[in-house]
């Protein structure tokens, strides 16, 4: 960051005015965000996708500084069937100044069970210096970091300003991004950029920021194991019959060796420099119980960041309060795969498949469907645009940002790899390991979300200072 020119005091005294002053603003715009339950989810209502939708390309209008706002929706691949809708905004650079791209989604989780929340998930509670709601963090927060930082440069800089600027809050990030390729190329000239910014992930804690370098890809599936044509009496053939469920037990068992790590042949680790991170603070952030160990070896966050994890999510069974004394005949297994930062994912099918077929006990057929693909990625940390967000954080927060790894996935961005090759990608975020995303009582940290907002404008004004 010493090769960097540093940010004019001036101009940061600017932005941190403006910022300061907007904020009470920017969260009653979140709010109001926040009470539009738009779950993309195909077994939710899709107008509440597109109102959101609508509430987003408005507070994009009413920036003033864009020369196009649509909201725009794409099909999902070589389908008929449209996506959720997405909001795109964008306004040309001037005088050979960069372009830069602002991502994140105004799509959500589900919100769960109500008597799980301790206020209600579509209604913004204040409690202490976090706010309480279903998307406020995941990713709302980021579409608002994204308004208020424009807001904050156009009342330090003027709206005259040469950088150029597009706006691509997606719709359906939380259902898979089904139509997300589809329109990267329907409005590739639009989104073209020379910097991408995802604002999409967490930071350290509360009073350190974070850029993330490294994210794991996915490979999620259904796997039905069946052993019998139908259910049998579990008297006249348990112990000469193999049911369903022994071989589903027996076969997922092989998918982790004694110590919890990952044991299928294929499936790589990438290697990564992890700060400290003590078992202490893994047990209090998993909510782990008294005397539950952690699982795998090698550092705690290479476990998370670098290396391979298998969970499964689900079980079509019987249920326990519908159990008869028979031989199961078929069980189906919701399986998720996350798996290391460059590893490609339908590799990563390939060795799990295998695994599957080589170590299936007692003959049972097995079938793999509903298979889901995301690719992992890794920042190249060289690029200038790295060191400007940095600079850009350190002006901010006070401190120095931590590069760190993510154990979940982002598979869009390969996407972005893919169309745009040449464009700096940069992973930024509001949410904080207390944020609770996509889980009950889901909430931001104001001044993470401060933070969050004079970061970008300082790397908005900074690009826009830039030869």
């Amino acid at each position: 960051m010493s090769l960097l020119q540093a940010t004019r005091p001036e101009l940061l005294t600017a932005l941190r005015e403006a910022v300061q002053a907007g904020l009470p603003v920017s969260i009653a715009d979140l709010s109001r965000l926040v009470r539009i339950p738009s779950v993309s989810w195909e077994a939710f209502d899709s107008a509440n996708v597109a109102a959101s939708a609508d509430a987003v390309a408005t507070l994009a209008r009413n920036l003033g500084v864009f020369e196009s706002v649509v909201v725009s929706q794409a099909t999902i691949g070589d389908t008929e069937t449209l996506g959720q809708p997405a909001v795109l905004a964008t306004r040309a650079a001037k005088n050979g100044k960069p372009t830069i791209l602002l991502y994140a989604h105004h799509d959500v989780q589900p919100p769960g069970k109500d008597e799980d929340w301790e206020s209600s998930p579509f209604e913004p509670t204040l409690r202490g210096d976090r706010l309480y709601g279903r998307g406020v963090a995941d990713d709302k927060a980021g579409v608002m970091a994204h308004v208020a930082a424009i807001r904050a440069l156009v009342q330090a800089v003027g709206d005259d300003f040469d950088l150029g600027l597009a706006l691509f809050i997606e719709g359906e990030e939380e259902f898979g991004s089904r139509s997300f390729s589809t329109f990267l190329h329907q409005h590739r000239t639009e989104l073209a950029a020379d910097v991408i910014v995802v604002a999409d992930s967490d930071n350290w804690d509360v009073q350190t920021p974070a850029l993330t370098v490294g994210l794991r890809g996915n490979v999620a599936f259904r796997l039905t194991v069946s052993t019998l044509g139908h259910a049998s009496h579990s008297g006249l053939f348990g112990g000469a019959v193999p049911d369903a469920m022994l071989a589903t037990i027996r076969l997922l068992a092989t998918l982790h060796d004694e110590s919890g790590s990952v044991a299928v042949a294929g499936l790589t680790t990438s290697e990564q420099e992890t700060p400290e991170f003590s078992e202490e603070q893994l047990r209090g952030g998993a909510a782990m119980l008294d005397g539950v160990t952690p699982i795998g070896t090698g550092t705690i966050l290479s476990r998370i960041w670098s290396q391979p994890a298998i969970t499964v999510t689900g079980i079509d069974a019987p249920t326990v309060a519908n159990a008869s004394n028979t031989l199961v005949p078929s069980v189906t297994v919701k399986v998720s795969v996350r798996i290391a930062p460059g590893q490609k994912s339908a590799d990563a099918l390939a060795a799990l498949t295998a695994h599957i077929a080589e170590h299936t006990p007692f003959g049972a057929h097995t079938e793999i469907w509903d298979v889901d693909l995301g690719d992992g990625f890794s920042v190249d940390t060289s690029g200038w645009a790295v060191a400007e967000v940095e600079t850009a954080m350190e002006d901010a927060w006070g401190r120095a940002p931590i590069e760190m790894g993510i154990g979940g996935s982002i598979p869009f961005i390969a996407d972005l790899v893919e169309v745009f090759p040449s464009a700096q990608i940069l992973v930024t975020g509001v949410e904080d390991p207390d944020s609770r995303a996509h889980s009950p009582n889901e909430s931001l940290h104001l001044g993470v979300f401060h933070r969050a907002i004079l970061t970008e404008a300082i790397l908005l004004a900074r690009l826009n200072e830039r030869a």
